[in-house]
């Protein structure tokens, strides 16, 4: 086991783009290359920020990593916010 598969928000943001995977499924098919493979992307990137940051030797080199992790959070809750704005 990697040292990131111990830290609990790791462990949230793979349930957390489990459940963008789920939610995109049922977007349109015109929508297959636009939003929904925009939001999949972002929500995989959570994860991978924080594990990416989770090998840097400090906190002070965790941090950056973290923050982007977080812009895509709310780059995932804007576009789904825009989408039930669509509807």
């Amino acid at each position: 086991m990697f040292n990131f598969e111990k830290l609990d928000v790791w462990q949230e943001a793979i349930q957390f783009a489990d459940l963008v995977y789920e939610l995109t499924g049922d977007f349109p098919d015109e929508e297959h290359f636009g939003l929904t493979n925009q939001m999949r992307r972002a929500a995989v990137s959570i994860s991978s920020n924080l594990a990416e940051g989770s090998s840097r030797v400090s906190r002070i080199g965790f941090r950056p990593l973290c923050r982007i992790a977080t812009g895509s959070l709310f780059e995932v809750v804007s576009q789904r916010l825009s989408r039930f704005d669509e509807e």
